[in-house]
């Protein structure tokens, strides 16, 4: 009898720890509200500067982007011929709205960025315009989430 109240017990404890595992939460916390904002931009650079671009990212945007807070998420170049030689495409994303104007104004304003893009730029700018930019937010059934 004792030996049944036992494995029971055990039983019932493996039990709420696999959900607890299942579902991602310890026992005794909340799922919180996901407020991370994901941030879409494209880059368009001049002709013949996407591999210059490239390199800059390569090199050191994608470091500094971390040092202030923005994760990279992925990156792209397009597959059809308008585009394939000078645009880039990424994702990168922050924790939160507020977050993103931070982040943005303090890599904007970090003397390693400027020392990079200044000499990355010392024969010219490499952009053709300024680039595009969408904020967004999973849904509710993005396989991400």
């Amino acid at each position: 009898m004792q030996a049944d109240r036992i494995l029971l017990g055990a039983a019932v404890t493996l039990a709420v720890g696999l959900g607890a595992f299942w579902t991602g939460m310890s026992v005794g916390q909340e799922k919180k509200a996901d407020t991370r904002v994901y941030e879409l931009r494209t880059y368009t650079t001049l002709p013949g500067l996407l591999p210059a671009l490239n390199k800059r990212f390569a090199d050191h945007t994608m470091k500094l982007f971390e040092k202030h807070g923005m994760r990279n998420e992925m990156y792209w170049i397009p597959t059809d011929d308008a585009r394939k030689d000078n645009t880039l495409i990424y994702v990168i994303s922050h924790e939160n709205p507020e977050a993103a104007e931070q982040n943005w104004k303090a890599f904007q304003a970090d003397p390693d960025w400027i020392k990079v893009r200044d000499a990355s730029e010392v024969d010219g700018k490499i952009l053709a315009k300024a680039p595009e930019r969408v904020f967004m937010r999973l849904t509710d059934y993005s396989p991400g989430k």
